[in-house]
């Protein structure tokens, strides 16, 4: 319980098993509804990573992505932010000069 509301409060690691075993199908889209005490769901640390990751393919500055997920440094953000081959593919082809004179 809160002692500031008196309201009962989730811990991190009940919203954990609550996440994971609520995105068990969701995670293994081909498997069936009888197998899902068998199967893993998603992890709320996974999710983080998504989130980094979805930030930094859509253009969020490393010190915005950094000050986000407090991580100290670049090298400790390389983990979490990292963009898929068509997020690099749409920047790179976003930034191409020769791409921006053909559509003028």
């Amino acid at each position: 319980m809160c002692p500031e509301t008196g309201r009962a409060r989730l811990s991190y690691r009940r919203a954990e098993e609550i996440f994971e075993d609520n995105t068990r199908l969701l995670a293994n889209p081909l498997a069936s509804p009888e197998d899902i005490e068998d199967l893993d769901g998603w992890s709320l640390h996974r999710l983080r990573h998504s989130a980094l990751t979805h930030d930094a393919e859509g253009g969020t500055s490393i010190p915005m992505l950094l000050a986000r997920s407090r991580h100290a440094s670049v090298r400790s953000l390389e983990r979490y932010a990292r963009p898929g081959v068509d997020a690099v593919a749409r920047h790179v082809a976003e930034r191409d000069p020769a791409a921006r004179r053909r559509n003028r």
